[in-house]
């Protein structure tokens, strides 16, 4: 068949260890063979970072607000124990972090599902989509170990030189420790916007959570602030779509998770969507099975796997050893990028092909063709377990019977 072309590349951003050798194979293997593929390539690989003073990074984010898509393989967040391990120069920050400041986006993560690798929870039938607000909180926080006796307060300074204002943390007895956490209205404002856009776009109700009841200036403000810009600018766009906007305390849509069917979005603060995509990912079978995409409340989208770089299989690659390793987020962080790549350029030929991709992956694993995380957890019988590149090329046999 003749390829398929595009007439505005994608920025392609790659990564490390397991998944850098997985990214080589999915564009052998399942694109370059069917699409003229045009991107604008970066090396996020933890070297290159390094060598580059992290600015690779920042390029990466640029480039993506200049042609609006971008796909991004799995990198390292190096510690102490990478900083060895790689010779760095400083222990950099996390790569999502930096891009996610630099777009102003939320995080949506959803699981694949399919047929034989049942939830844990009996009663969900459709994808749980978690949207995690990715400013600010603990991950932005100041702490501070207390010696002693002694009183930490919050002051606020305002640059106009009125009067400062202080708040007393804890007048502490003895030892302990403090920590200070922020937020700002734009950025939760720029939330707010991507959650109800990316439900509106996806047809999906929205729900939102946080604990406004004990933290009364905090948490309220977000919840404020979703109030309002419902209110004013999307009640009347919900309702003409048929969906709706439904806000209670975090424990309470903990409560009521467990008991729904799926098929909405749970938005959440930063620390409160970390930990429950990792919840929902597992519960509903793998978190290689997780699709994650950064949305832009100015229209850019960058696509990525939920998951991290696969260290120990990586290790095992190098040492000679076959692996196993579950590739269907990372090709679906492809396909992510390049329907909305055809959508925004109105390529109907590169959406379509992304769309029968993704079927193929769906089918082999449905047909019995499958990783070994998989095999572990299915109620098939018996199924063909298969290593990392025997998998992408099942995936591509099945693809040529759909062209």
């Amino acid at each position: 068949m003749e390829k398929i072309k595009m007439t505005t590349p994608l920025v392609e951003m790659d990564g490390d260890e397991m998944t850098r050798i997985l990214w080589q194979i999915i564009k052998d293997e399942l694109l370059t063979p069917y699409i003229d593929l045009k991107t604008e390539y970066y090396d996020l690989g933890l070297k290159h970072r390094d060598e580059t003073g992290d600015q690779v990074t920042i390029d990466s984010a640029e480039a993506t607000k200049k042609y609006g898509v971008a796909v991004k393989c799995a990198t390292i967040t190096p510690n102490a124990a990478r900083m060895t391990e790689y010779d760095l120069h400083e222990m950099w920050k996390s790569p999502n972090g930096t891009i996610r400041a630099i777009l102003d986006g939320t995080v949506f993560r959803a699981p694949i599902v399919v047929k034989g690798i049942e939830p844990c929870v009996k009663n969900w039938k459709k994808p749980i989509t978690i949207a995690r607000h990715a400013y600010g909180d603990v991950y932005k926080n100041v702490e501070m170990q207390i010696p002693g006796p002694g009183t930490v307060k919050l002051i606020y300074t305002p640059a106009d030189g009125s009067e400062p204002q202080e708040v007393t943390v804890h007048e502490y007895k003895g030892a302990g420790v403090c920590q200070g956490q922020h937020n700002l209205d734009d950025s939760i404002t720029s939330f707010a916007a991507s959650c109800f856009e990316y439900a509106l776009d996806t047809k999906q109700d929205l729900w939102f959570s946080s604990k406004d009841t004990i933290s009364k200036k905090y948490d309220h403000r977000f919840k404020d602030i979703f109030a309002d810009l419902y209110e004013t600018k999307y009640k009347e766009k919900f309702e003409a779509a048929g969906i709706t906007y439904f806000y209670t305390l975090i424990d309470d849509a903990v409560a009521r998770i467990m008991k729904a069917e799926g098929g909405f979005i749970w938005a959440c603060k930063n620390y409160d969507g970390d930990v429950m995509s990792d919840m929902i990912s597992s519960a509903f079978g793998s978190l290689a099975m997780m699709t994650s995409v950064l949305v832009s409340p100015h229209g850019y989208y960058e696509y990525e796997a939920a998951h991290g770089t696969v260290q120990r299989h990586y290790y095992k690659h190098l040492a000679g050893e076959e692996t196993s390793t579950n590739s269907v987020a990372t090709i679906f962080a492809w396909t992510g990028a390049l329907k909305k790549r055809g959508e925004m350029d109105h390529n109907e030929a590169l959406s379509s092909f992304a769309e029968k991709l993704e079927k193929a992956t769906i089918d082999t694993i449905e047909s019995g063709k499958m990783t070994k995380d998989l095999a572990i957890i299915t109620t098939m019988e018996n199924p063909t377990v298969l290593n990392s590149r025997d998998f992408i090329l099942a995936i591509r046999e099945t693809l040529e019977k759909s062209l």
